[in-house]
């Protein structure tokens, strides 16, 4: 008798501290690409985005780091951070089209912030965007545009560019770059002055910092090239420490840059925190709108300068409020593409790079 009731005891002890026990879940997971939630970049202007929302809402958030750049590593940090409890994902940047394209219809119930990219499958033959996916792309060739546009009016005449690799949203930031550049110049009337060619338009081949990056930069700061845009993620680093050698400025790209580096003048941003904020407020509200691509810039507070952060000299905030306002009404379209380009600019006289040196076509 006194066994049994030890043995009644005992299973009721269990069963209370099953019964007070809470596995904790989280609701919103990020999943981060090649770097970190520090890198700085693209994971972290999503990962800061998601917190500040989640703080605000009292939402569980975790975010979960891939063994390796691989769709099949994606997909298990998707499958973890499903079996975590998350009831949206966030997936910053083109690298998960892929993992997503197959993950949105493995969890049908789960939903899917895809950040810079379309779902496809891995031989880029079958595109598919599923209602629990939405897509949030931006217009680069804005934020490249302002960018541009600023320089010029802040004195800076010999320009150069630097992409990461010719993929779609980092050409639209040359192009971008490229008609801000000339059109300030024509409102100044110094398009003569403007030195911007094939040999300072060059795509790096790849996102991350290297020696090699930094020598051609420093031979462009040589020959007097002013100031580089670097829309190269990671590799951007190399361009800094180009311009830190040469007592020359640079551009930053994606985030607001200016506390990596003394030299960097201002940064051409996606408003990654404001987009992810926005998808994450319509899933809370039960208005998430999935099947189809989102697209953020000038008129949706999706791309912008850090005008408090940058480092001009004598453009003005007044300046930047009234190119960027012609942006958001329409009154100025940036060109995407070259033919684009070449319409906005009308000049046959100008000293633009080629088509194959924008679209990444030679070496």
């Amino acid at each position: 008798m006194k066994k049994l009731l030890v043995l009644v005891a005992a299973m009721v002890l269990v069963l209370g501290l099953s019964a007070c026990s809470k596995v904790e879940t989280y609701k919103i997971a990020m999943i981060t690409d090649s770097g970190g939630i520090d890198d700085e970049s693209f994971n972290q202007g999503t990962w800061e985005g998601i917190i500040d929302f989640a703080d605000e809402n009292d939402i569980s958030y975790k975010y979960y780091k891939p063994l390796e750049v691989s769709d099949d590593a994606y997909l298990e940090a998707i499958d973890l951070a499903v079996e975590g409890g998350a009831e949206i994902i966030v997936t910053p940047g083109f690298l998960f089209e892929s993992s997503i394209y197959a993950a949105q219809d493995l969890y049908p119930d789960v939903y899917f912030i895809l950040i810079d990219g379309t779902p496809h499958d891995p031989t880029w033959t079958t595109w598919k965007t599923a209602d629990n996916t939405m897509p949030i792309l931006f217009n680069e060739h804005e934020a490249g545009f302002l960018a541009g546009y600023a320089a010029v009016y802040d004195g800076y005449r010999e320009l150069g560019f630097t992409g990461g690799m010719a993929v779609p949203a980092v050409v639209k930031f040359g192009v971008g770059f490229i008609a801000g550049v000339y059109y300030a110049a024509q409102e100044l009337e110094v398009e003569d002055d403007i030195v911007f060619n094939d040999d300072t338009y060059h795509y790096f081949g790849d996102f991350g910092p290297s020696d090699n990056f930094k020598n051609l930069a420093l031979s462009w700061y040589a020959a007097d090239t002013e100031i580089i845009f670097s829309a190269a993620g990671g590799a951007g680093a190399s361009v800094m420490a180009a311009a830190a050698d040469s007592g020359a400025m640079m551009i930053g790209v994606d985030i607001d840059q200016y506390d990596q580096s003394d030299t960097v003048l201002t940064s051409a941003m996606k408003q990654l925190g404001n987009a992810v904020q926005q998808g994450l407020q319509a899933w809370l509200d039960g208005e998430f709108v999935g099947g189809t691509s989102v697209y953020k810039g000038a008129a949706n507070d999706g791309v912008a300068l850090p005008m408090e952060t940058s480092r001009f000299e004598t453009f003005t905030t007044a300046q930047y409020a009234a190119i960027f306002l012609d942006l958001a009404d329409g009154t100025v379209v940036v060109p995407a593409d070259y033919d684009a380009l070449v319409l906005f600019l009308n000049d046959a006289t100008l000293d633009i790079p080629t088509k194959d040196e924008v679209e990444g076509t030679t070496d």
